[in-house]
């Protein structure tokens, strides 16, 4: 079956994607790049594929990069790019996490797009210096949170928006896997290893993986504010030196409350990311492991089930979708759907145009900011036996 082609990018070519980081050995790189040409919207073209930089350039080489934007570091590619005439029209950081934020302001000092990896930054000093150049050089800055580009999780979003479920009481959202059961980081194991490493992933371990996934998708769907939190990060695995699991209640300024369960040591939990909200009038609830189906229950009736591209769906979900009824679409469909939206709205500042309103749905980097804020409160409670804890301010 071939894929629908969402829209044409009337500059007569496809937008000019660069790459830092996902070479060799990474699992994320690899995930972007299928992501970006999915729809057909993107060509990846320059990249620094490593910190080392024999590796670096001849892994770009291996992805048929020619050789002069085969680059040996981020800084050589910034300063070459932003010299020609065909630079690229974006960047993808998708390095560990202890080296989102340099890369992301060179570039954007060069005055290139950014798409980041989550979280943003290890720091929330670093986030909010890097919100205030998004803001002073007037550029796009995307963070993928990929949980947010599912056809359902928009529609959830869209119907919890227009009332469906009335005002919002209760927020349930947890975030299990098992893969970091045992201490697979000391087998060499490179994904386990740098995001067990505070020098590399930064204060948090499982809090950051996908507690900020977690997080993100509650606020996404709901629109919600957390106010304060009280949080317990825990370690499990001996020797291990970051969380590996995390409970947290939530307080919503709104007045809703919520619980947040994230975990890399759940046996028998692959990659179960669940969200239930619970409004006066209804109650919804997704599952990414099956992602084509929303659950909607009123209050007082009997809960239906809301498929992808059935009936029930609406065109927010249908926005999101590639192909018919009956087919799953899933993971890197929903990674593809904020790269498809991201070269919309880069497509219509080439284009001196207005970005179409259904492609403004992508995590921005006020929403980084907002997961580090989130990380930051969360470390500061658990410090203080689990204390309620403001989300820190700051600009």
């Amino acid at each position: 079956m071939v894929l629908e082609i969402k829209s044409e990018d009337k500059q007569g070519r496809r937008l000019r994607l660069g790459m830092v980081g996902g070479g060799p050995g990474g699992f994320i790189g690899a995930v972007h790049r299928i992501a970006a040409r999915l729809d057909d919207r993107f060509e990846l073209v320059a990249a620094a594929l490593s910190s080392d930089p024999a590796r670096a350039r001849a892994a770009a080489l291996d992805l048929h990069i020619v050789s002069e934007r085969a680059y040996g570091s981020f800084t050589e590619m910034a300063s070459a790019e932003a010299k020609r005439k065909d630079r690229i029209d974006a960047v993808a950081i998708v390095t560990p996490n202890h080296l989102h934020y340099a890369p992301a302001k060179t570039f954007l000092e060069a005055g290139i797009h950014v798409i980041c990896d989550k979280p943003l930054t290890t720091t929330l000093e670093d986030a909010l210096d890097l919100a205030r150049v998004v803001h002073r050089t007037g550029l796009l800055f995307a963070v993928t949170h990929n949980y947010t580009g599912y056809p359902l999780v928009r529609q959830a979003r869209q119907m919890v928006a227009e009332g469906e479920l009335g005002p919002i009481r209760v927020v349930q959202v947890e975030y299990a896997q098992d893969w970091l059961a045992t201490p697979l980081e000391k087998t060499g194991q490179k994904q386990a290893t740098w995001r067990t490493d505070p020098a590399q992933s930064g204060p948090a371990g499982s809090l950051g993986d996908i507690g900020t996934h977690a997080y993100n998708l509650a606020s996404f769907v709901t629109g919600l504010n957390c106010g304060e939190l009280a949080a317990e990060l825990h370690t499990f695995v001996p020797g291990r030196r970051l969380d590996d699991n995390v409970q947290i209640m939530l307080r919503y300024a709104e007045g809703a409350r919520g619980l947040l369960w994230a975990s890399q040591v759940a046996t028998g939990n692959q990659n179960n990311l669940r969200l239930r909200v619970y409004g006066e009038k209804a109650g919804i609830e997704w599952r990414q492991e099956n992602p084509n189906c929303l659950w909607f229950a009123p209050l007082g009736k009997a809960p239906t089930l809301i498929y992808r591209a059935g009936p029930g769906a609406s065109p927010v979900a249908a926005h999101a979708s590639r192909v018919p009824a009956g087919h799953s679409e899933g993971y890197l469909e929903a990674f593809a759907q904020l790269y498809t939206d991201m070269a919309e709205q880069i497509s219509a500042r080439l284009e001196n145009r207005s970005a179409a309103s259904s492609s403004l749905l992508v995590p921005t980097v006020e929403d980084g900011v907002a997961g580090m804020r989130f990380i930051s409160a969360v470390l500061e409670s658990s410090r203080r036996n689990s204390a309620w804890t403001a989300l820190s301010g700051g600009s």
